[in-house]
């Protein structure tokens, strides 16, 4: 004669989901991001892409012409050469090499 089979226990009763956790009444503020101060007068670079500074070809006092690269912007793993948008001399470098910028920083301003 064979023994008797054990039967499986039965299943534990499944727990109700806990209920979603109430919305905070007001949304968490976003940092404002960090800006350099532009002069008010001059032209401005803009970082027309995410990416990173790779360098600058200009220094703060250095005369440029339109066309002329300023700086060279890493994103996608390509080198962008951003060019003078006016013919003038370099107001202020707001970034420097190895930085992260954002699509819209002002990079530089010429005046």
């Amino acid at each position: 004669m064979a023994a008797p089979m054990a039967m499986p226990a039965a299943p534990a009763a499944v727990a109700s989901p806990k209920p979603a956790p109430a919305a905070p009444s007001e949304p968490a503020a976003k940092p404002e991001p960090e800006v350099a101060e532009t002069p008010a007068d001059g032209t401005t670079l803009t970082a027309p892409m995410p990416g990173m500074i790779v360098k600058y070809e200009k220094q703060v006092g250095d005369s440029v012409s339109e066309g002329e690269t300023v700086v060279v912007l890493e994103a996608m793993k390509m080198e962008n050469a951003l060019p003078a948008p006016v013919n003038g001399t370099v107001k202020a470098i707001n970034y420097g090499n190895g930085d992260s910028v954002a699509k819209g920083d002002v990079l530089c301003v010429i005046g």
